[in-house]
Parts: structure tokens; C-alpha cells; sequence
């Protein structure tokens, strides 16, 4: 019998017979929110490990300006010497803003070259993109904000906060690193490419210039006296402060978590409104 033969012989297969019990397949179990962020917290904390430049930057800015206000104008602004002490809360915040502005060229970046749409075909809720963009800054954060106290330290900077003290300083820088992370993170959402993100975030940059960061409040210009103490910053500055070096909190304490809460609150908001409209899930 040859091989055509052979296949006349065949009975016709029944496609019913032969048809798979879908019932009877496993569907793969999604990943877990949490299995999710893990993964992208990962791939932020080493993308900024592989961009030393940025990070350093974010690290050594402060540092320089520190130096700067300490050795060449506190001379002038504090003959006794004491500037270091009263400087050195503004310069942690400025520090965090910093490091906190390199999210919007993040976010903007993955939402502009493709990868984003890759993320959203997979079963999983891509907005994790952002948290861990957010995650990674605040480690980040965290690392260059005990680098510039260890230098402050060495320059003359003597805290005089109790352990609890420390706690609460911490606990309020978290939440301004937080806070001002997701409004980076917003701005990188809503811009159309990462160089439009640098320069929008940018003017967030300049709040603390307008504060009690550098010089107190009452020194400025009546016109200006009015906008630096009823913006956000200065009662975060004056809480780390009086935290650390003892000078009064008074109401500036309820002020900035207010202040921090409110604009966290509307920051992540934003990103999800701002994430959605651009096809997200």
C-alpha cells in the first residue's frame, strides 16, 4: 500500500472530538498591585543607579548651596555664626525638590517613547508606572537627604532634637518628598515630551526661595511678606526647624501637614485623572 492509498484510508477526524475543554484550562492568575509595583520600583531604582550623573547632581546641588549660604553670605546674614543651624532645614527641603523634579522627566519619558504601550497590553494596572517612579524617587530622596545632613554635621550644623524629635523631622520630610514627587509626576503626565517636563517643574523649584528658607520672612518686602508666609513651604521649613534645633513649631506643625496632605492628595488625583485620559488603566 503506498502513501496516498494510506491517506484515503483515514477516517475523517470529528472536530467536536478533538475539541479542548476550555473549562478544564488554567487561566494564568494575574499578578498581584503589589508583585506589580515591586517590579516597576525595581526597574526605577536602576534606571537611576544606571543615570549617576542626575543622581549625584540631585546630591551635590545642595550640598554647593549649603556651602555657599554657610562660608560666603552667613557671615553677613549672622555675624555669631549660627546661620549653619537656621540654613540647613531649608536646604533639606531644597535637596528633596531637587531630586523630586527628575520624576517629571521620567514619567514624561516613558509616556513618550512607546514603552507605556506596551505596558497597558499586559494584565496588569500600568498606572504602576507612576508609583514606581514615585517609590524610587523617595528612596532616592531619602539617601541624598541623609548625605546633606552628614555634611551639614561636618560644617558646623548641631541639632538638638530629641528621638522622638527626629521622628516627627522625618516623618514630615517623607511626607513633603511624597507630596511633591506626584505633583512632578503630574506635570510629566500632562506635557507632550521630558525637556517641556524639566522646564515646568522647574518653577516648582523656586518656591523655597520664597520662604523662610534662607532669611526670615519679616526681612522681605511687605509685599512679598504676605505670599512667603501662607505658602507651603514655609511651615514644612519652620516645622523641620523647630524640630531640630528647638525654635517654636507654634501652629506651623498643623500647617504643613495640611498643607503636605491636601496637595498629596490632589498631586495623585491628577495623575490618575491625567493617566486615564491618556489611554491608561
Amino acid at each position: 500500500m503506498n502513501d496516498f492509498q494510506a491517506l484515503k484510508n483515514v477516517q475523517p477526524m470529528n472536530p467536536n472530538n478533538h475539541r479542548p475543554n476550555m473549562n478544564n484550562l488554567a487561566m494564568p492568575k494575574p499578578p498581584s498591585f503589589a508583585a506589580t509595583n515591586a517590579v516597576f520600583v525595581g526597574r526605577s531604582i536602576r534606571h537611576s543607579l544606571r543615570n549617576i550623573e542626575s543622581l549625584m547632581m540631585a546630591i551635590m546641588l545642595p550640598i554647593m548651596l549649603m556651602l555657599l549660604f554657610t562660608y560666603i553670605f552667613g557671615g553677613a546674614l549672622d555675624p555669631s555664626g549660627n546661620y549653619v543651624n537656621y540654613v540647613v532645614p531649608g536646604i533639606i527641603l531644597l535637596c528633596a525638590g531637587f531630586g523630586s523634579s527628575s520624576t517629571a522627566v521620567d514619567v514624561a519619558s516613558d509616556m513618550t517613547n512607546g514603552i507605556i504601550n506596551r505596558f497597558r497590553t499586559m494584565p496588569i494596572s500600568s498606572i504602576s508606572v507612576i508609583t514606581g517612579h514615585v517609590a524610587a524617587s523617595l528612596a532616592r530622596n531619602l539617601l541624598a537627604t541623609c548625605m546633606v545632613i552628614g555634611v551639614a554635621l561636618l560644617v558646623g550644623f548641631r541639632p538638638n532634637a530629641t528621638f522622638i524629635e527626629w521622628l516627627g523631622a522625618i516623618g514630615v520630610i517623607i511626607l513633603f518628598i511624597l507630596t511633591f514627587t506626584w505633583l512632578f509626576a503630574a506635570i510629566g503626565l500632562v506635557t507632550g515630551s521630558p525637556s517641556a517636563a524639566s522646564g515646568y517643574g522647574f518653577a516648582l523649584l523656586f518656591l523655597p526661595y520664597l520662604s523662610s528658607a534662607f532669611v526670615p520672612t519679616n526681612t522681605m518686602p511687605s509685599w512679598m511678606q504676605g505670599f512667603a508666609n501662607h505658602q507651603p513651604i514655609t511651615p514644612v521649613i519652620e516645622t523641620i526647624r523647630g524640630l531640630l534645633t528647638g525654635t517654636p513649631v507654634l501652629h506651623n506643625g498643623w500647617w504643613a501637614i495640611g498643607w503636605c496632605s491636601a496637595l498629596l492628595v490632589i498631586a495623585i488625583g491628577w495623575c490618575i485623572l491625567a493617566f486615564r485620559r491618556n489611554g491608561g488603566k
